[in-house]
């Protein structure tokens, strides 16, 4: 009986060291411009995994430091930098979501940099060039070092992302025309996270992206499956649709949830876990933020107000 009862222990600690339990996320740079070492960039990992992604790259040593000191990792910044980032997802190449990943690329690893087409092409003329900074990229103007390798994502094509357990789809979007952006989901088992990059609401920018996008993620509310989105609010409310420049307000952030509501159903949103990105720190925008969030969050989402360096998880 004791052996049966110590194999049954055993065969009970693998199903808990397999079991898919969510995501954990640990905040590089939260803030949406200006606060130029505290800009977008979101490690992510399956929980209990040290085999991250960055999504966006505008802050990345800054974040790791900061990151360490707030107990989120147990080594130091440098393995953090050089051996949990396993690649880099970069939602469109303004610097506020990219300059952290180009500056420290002359002292990073080898890592893969997944981007949609125009993304990628931007980085090789304008960054990785030798003119603007040496081309440490496996692509454009010679010498290319092949440090990085872009890898080109097509839409709603599935991509393994290499050195971890995860894959990612892509789906464009519209960040002030003739500007482009991406979402990801990113996917671990049976397990999804969705990431917008910078969008405005589909009503202003003329699109159905982000309509495209809901309707490719509906099934994993309904099943339970989607963990977590993060999605942008740049401005308050009195910010003029005219001004928006390709970005969300709380309004516009509650309207596109209410889009997703009618193809997944109102009841499937409650305690969706939904990270509020790119927060503009200008005046008192931050607080305002909150509570105008607060006060039209009909649909009972869980919202999550991410700080630089603090760790939390998505289950």
């Amino acid at each position: 009986m004791l052996r049966v009862f110590c194999l049954l222990i055993s065969l009970l600690g693998c199903t808990l060291v397999f079991a898919q339990n969510g995501f954990q996320v640990v905040p590089l740079g939260v803030k949406g411009g200006t606060v130029d070492g505290n800009l977008s960039a979101y490690m992510l990992a399956p929980a209990g995994s040290d085999a991250y992604v960055c999504l966006d790259a505008g802050t990345v040593s800054s974040g790791i430091i900061a990151a360490v000191g707030n107990g989120a990792f147990n080594v130091n910044a440098e393995t953090v930098l050089k051996k949990y980032i396993k690649g880099y997802l970069i939602s469109h190449p303004h610097l506020d979501h990219i300059s952290g990943m180009i500056i420290n690329s002359v002292d990073d690893t080898v890592k893969q940099v997944y981007a949609m087409e125009h993304c990628i092409n931007v980085m090789k003329a304008h960054y990785f060039n030798w003119q603007s900074w040496p081309n440490l990229a496996n692509d454009g103007n010679a010498p290319a070092l092949n440090k990085y390798r872009y890898q080109q994502l097509k839409e709603g094509i599935e991509m393994a992302v290499k050195e971890s357990e995860i894959s990612v789809r892509a789906f464009p979007l519209s960040h002030s025309k003739p500007y482009s952006s991406t979402a990801f989901l990113v996917k671990h088992g049976d397990e999804y996270v969705l990431y917008f990059g910078d969008t405005g609401p589909d009503e202003v920018e003329r699109t159905d992206h982000m309509k495209r996008v809901w309707a490719a993620v509906a099934p994993l509310v309904k099943s339970g499956k989607l963990k977590g989105v993060f999605l942008e609010v740049s401005y308050p409310n009195a910010q003029p649709d005219r001004h928006l420049y390709g970005h969300l307000t709380p309004r516009w952030f509650m309207k596109e949830f209410e889009v997703l509501a009618g193809l997944a159903g109102k009841e499937h949103l409650r305690n969706l876990n939904v990270v509020v990105t790119h927060v503009k720190p200008v005046g008192n925008n931050e607080e305002t933020i909150r509570k105008e969030l607060g006060a039209a969050n009909n649909l009972g989402l869980r919202l999550i107000f991410p700080e630089q360096g603090v760790k939390f998880e998505l289950k």
